[in-house]
């Protein structure tokens, strides 16, 4: 049995997804391309040579998925708009027919009783603005907040939650850095400039929406891990405080008000381009704050490595997913207390949590995902302990809703609570969309769950 009963009355259940990951119909309506068009249609970056120019289909099917979501019971929907729909050129003119399948399925969405939950960048970053110096150029975060407002303005009449970025780590460092996520670049000057201009983006387009939707309640996205080092010895201590710096710490001190971490800032060596009120307006206030998470990171000293000279080791626990991820869910209530007293964070989301299991559907038509569901069961748990210890989260919001392109793995990966047969576009709700479903109803029962006056 898993025990809730420390999660607020409010507590809001829901699944996300990302634009790219299940639009599909990647030129329809006036869509133009994204720099993950351009990335997964490059030979070589993805497994499989898949791309997401059909996806799940959702661009069409969003009537269909809307009801999977109404019949598991969640409270609220977290989904990314794909810039490339709303604003698909650089010239800032918005594409009308873009924002029209937005405002269709947030109105679908409050019709099933759900709270919608946009974010504002899932990585597709229009090539059109790519062209123009992407984000290591501080003109993309001006055209970022420029295209906040113009969605601001049309779906904030109903729309109260807001996301301005998700996973700017992913961004930052996997695309520009490492090279394995869209744009593919190897550059840590790049990469360093990238994040700097994500969080001014970040603010300006907090700006922008507190300008365009009274009452916005709005935040930021980040994936985080709690940080150990592989041995006692100084030199992996050490390394684990950069890796902490590196994968936590310049994240979240910027926008919670605390600078740039200083010891990182030395060990990039970039000079970043900070401009006068830069720094207050990239930590303008925050009504919430979102935490994605996945797993722990065990790390060594790499002394002969690029900065930020750490490497990641395998941890002690047996059980891991597909990725292949070890399974920690005592990382899940670590993170909310660190944030919750470390940081004064009051009101947390759980963004993303999820886990991918090679799936099929079995003889009886079901799809049977017994780890998946241990796994939703042990994290909510975590939630519910942090919670009873004086953490603030606030709502869960399980990855994924679908089956769907995950990124650079293609369609290899799957972490839906649906299962997605792709040739078909069949959807068939798994074990695991089944227990959350009655983990709900559950909360439900007992007086909790749900936005205040949402109906369900």
């Amino acid at each position: 049995m898993t025990d809730l009963s420390a999660l607020p009355a409010d507590f809001l259940f829901g699944a996300a997804t990302a634009a790219y990951q299940i639009e599909g119909s990647a030129d329809a309506d006036g869509r133009a391309p994204s720099i993950w068009d351009t990335f997964s249609h490059t030979p070589g970056r993805i497994v499989g040579g898949d791309t997401g120019d059909t996806a799940c289909d959702h661009y069409r099917r969003w009537p269909e998925d809307v009801a999977l979501m109404r019949s598991l019971g969640l409270d609220a929907y977290r989904f990314s708009i794909a810039w490339p729909r709303v604003v698909p050129l650089a010239d800032g003119r918005v594409n009308p027919a873009g924002l029209d399948f937005y405002d269709r399925l947030v109105d679908g969405l409050l019709a099933a009783g759900i709270v919608p939950f946009p974010t504002l960048y899932h990585w597709d970053l229009p090539q059109a603005q790519q062209d123009r110096g992407g984000w290591p150029a501080r003109s993309t975060a001006e055209r970022f907040a420029e295209y906040a407002a113009a969605v601001g303005e049309r779906l904030g009449d109903r729309v109260t939650y807001w996301a301005t970025l998700n996973e700017p780590l992913c961004s930052a460092w996997i695309g520009h850095l490492d090279g394995t996520m869209a744009p593919g670049l190897t550059d840590l000057t790049a990469a360093v400039r990238a994040s700097y201009h994500l969080h001014l983006g970040h603010g300006l387009a907090v700006r922008a929406l507190r300008e365009t939707v009274p009452g916005a309640r709005i935040g930021i996205v980040n994936n985080l891990s709690p940080i150990e080092p592989a041995s006692g010895s100084p030199a992996d201590r050490a390394a684990a405080a950069r890796a902490d710096g590196h994968v936590n710490r310049w994240w979240l001190d910027p926008v919670l008000g605390r600078g740039y971490p200083a010891d990182m800032r030395a060990e990039y060596g970039v000079d970043l381009p900070v401009r006068d009120g830069d720094l207050d307006l990239i930590a303008a206030p925050l009504d919430w704050l979102g935490l994605n998470y996945y797993f722990r990171q065990i790390v060594a000293d790499d002394p002969g490595g690029p900065a930020p000279r750490f490497r990641q080791v395998p941890g002690p626990n047996p059980r891991h997913t597909a990725m292949p991820w070890e399974v920690h869910a005592p990382g899940l209530e670590q993170l909310l207390l660190r944030l919750t007293h470390d940081y004064g964070v009051r009101r947390i989301f759980v963004t993303e949590n999820g886990s991918a299991y090679q799936d099929t559907v079995g003889p009886d038509g079901g799809v049977h995902d017994p780890e998946r569901t241990a796994f939703l069961r042990e994290h909510l748990s975590a939630c519910a302990r942090a919670a009873a210890r004086g953490a603030g989260p606030a709502g869960y919001f399980a990855w994924s809703l679908l089956d769907n392109f995950e990124w650079a793995y293609g369609y290899d990966k799957r972490f839906g609570l649906v299962h997605v047969d792709y040739p078909t576009q069949r959807r068939t709700v798994k074990t695991s969309g089944r227990r959350y479903a009655e983990l709900i109803a559950a909360h439900r029962g007992r007086g909790g769950g749900g936005a205040p006056g949402t109906p369900h």
